[in-house]
């Protein structure tokens, strides 16, 4: 059953039974009230009367008081009428309580009958009578009764009418309940029919248009915020996806040409039957070398498709330590370069293998652009590394690329490289949260700067050993 029906029977049902609890209660009153009119005229007629001398002496009310009774009687404890209203055709029922009343053993009480076919409204009280023949005042019992035939008309009546006003109002109650069910649910409605425009279609800018800021809005809110989040979801993952397949068109292109020259050179050494030692050793240094590149460039690529992973295993680290164990490595592979440092005590929070791979590529890059004997400055502080080398410089026109994939610039290309140094710099400093940039000192030479978020100086102490030091630093790659 769909909800919004099930939400209209529910009112409707609600409705129902407050309609048929409120007839019940007018109902109940409203006869108590006609029945209590009905006593308090049996009850004035019957204060009038204490004692009876002659039935011709019965006492009755003016018609402004309602009248008196049409029907009564007063009998004696044996059971004999004394005096009645001389109706022989009515006789008001006896027993033994009434009885008691006729002895005087009890009080008077109101109870209703069935006389004749006809509903009536009995009132019985003691009285005292002194008739002929009774020797004095005796006692008996006043028999006062009026029909209840005008009641139960005006009973019946209201019975009908409080029928129709309960039928009419759970009609209306349904109606009302379901244009509201409808109101209410509308908004679901709407949430259902963009799940299923999404379905049918994928388009993720699909939203929800809503005005309440009910339980129904914030649903549609939350909605919303799924949508988008999901959208956003998807297309990150389809650039990701679009940067992979990128990387790996750019890869295909860039393996193409060393892997030609080696196999060029291969196909030499075994055809050159004629080749002279000094050729034959030219040509292996150049199979070695191009080897070299050609593995360089895949650990290259393979470092840029494992860093689009995302970070799950971030800890505190030492970023002044792990500069310094980067910087040893450099000396010791670039001898004729000078290298100073300067150091702050500095924590971030990363993976030790990526931010090392990082700072190794811009110590790499500016010992690759200094002259022998030239000078490479590092500092390390809350800003992040900086590395300057004292060399050429950027072309002004390559500064805007000089992070992309595969990129060599005017100053870079008769250098042997890959061109994904900078690119791995780039990526490693998105996922921790950073930013690195390219400038030209104004003194000369290339200036790279790896921002990253320094945590708070209290992590020192316990960053103190989370960088391991380690002995060959070719296993941080």
């Amino acid at each position: 059953m769909p909800l919004r029906r099930r939400l209209a029977i529910a009112c409707a049902s609600a409705v129902a039974l407050a309609i048929v609890l409120a007839a019940i209660v007018v109902y109940v009153v409203v006869r108590h009230q006609l029945l209590g009119q009905v006593d308090s005229e049996l009850h004035s007629q019957a204060s009038l009367v204490s004692q009876l001398r002659s039935c011709s002496n019965f006492p009755s009310q003016g018609t402004t008081a309602g009248g008196g009774a049409p029907i009564w009687q007063i009998v004696t404890g044996d059971g004999s009428v004394v005096c009645s209203d001389g109706n022989g055709n009515v006789q008001l029922p006896f027993n033994s309580q009434v009885q008691a009343v006729a002895t005087g053993n009890a009080g008077g009480y109101f109870n209703d009958v069935n006389v004749a076919g006809a509903s009536l409204r009995l009132l019985t009280v003691p009285v005292q009578v002194g008739f002929s023949g009774f020797g004095g005042l005796q006692p008996a019992a006043l028999q006062l009764a009026r029909p209840l035939g005008p009641v139960d008309n005006v009973l019946s009546a209201f019975r009908v009418v409080l029928f129709l006003l309960c039928a009419g109002g759970i009609a209306l109650a349904a109606c009302l309940g379901r244009l509201a069910a409808g109101r209410v649910l509308a908004p679901l409605a709407e949430v259902a029919q963009t799940a299923r425009h999404i379905e049918e279609t994928e388009d993720l800018s699909s939203r929800i248009h809503y005005h309440a800021d009910d339980e129904v809005g914030q649903l549609a809110a939350r909605f919303n915020a799924m949508i988008e989040r999901l959208q956003g979801s998807r297309a990150a993952l389809d650039e990701s996806v679009r940067a992979q397949r990128q990387l790996v068109a750019d890869a295909s292109h860039e393996l193409r040409t060393p892997i030609t020259s080696l196999r060029t050179n291969i196909e030499v050494l075994l055809a050159g039957q004629q080749l002279s030692d000094d050729d034959r050793h030219r040509l292996l240094a150049d199979v070695l070398e191009q080897s070299e590149e050609l593995s360089a460039l895949i650990g290259d690529v393979i470092e840029l498709a494992r860093g689009d992973l995302p970070i799950t295993s971030a800890e505190d680290i030492r970023l002044d330590r792990l500069v310094a164990e980067c910087l040893t490595r450099a000396r010791r592979d670039f001898p004729d370069v000078r290298f100073e440092s300067s150091f702050e005590p500095i924590v971030v929070d990363g993976v030790p293998e990526r931010l090392a791979r990082a700072v190794r590529n811009l110590l790499d890059n500016a010992a690759h652009h200094s002259a022998a004997g030239g000078l490479i400055n590092v500092i390390v502080d809350q800003h992040g590394v900086q590395v300057r080398d004292h060399g050429t410089g950027i072309d002004p026109a390559d500064l805007p690329y000089v992070f992309d994939r595969f990129f060599r610039g005017a100053n870079s290309r008769g250098r042997q490289g890959s061109g994904l140094g900078l690119a791995i710099v780039r990526q490693a400093a998105l996922q921790h949260g950073g930013s690195v940039e390219a400038s030209n000192a104004p003194d000369g030479g290339a200036v790279f700067t790896l921002r990253l978020p320094a945590v708070a100086e209290d992590q020192l102490d316990r960053a103190d050993d989370t960088y391991p030091v380690a002995s060959d630093p070719m296993s941080l790659r």
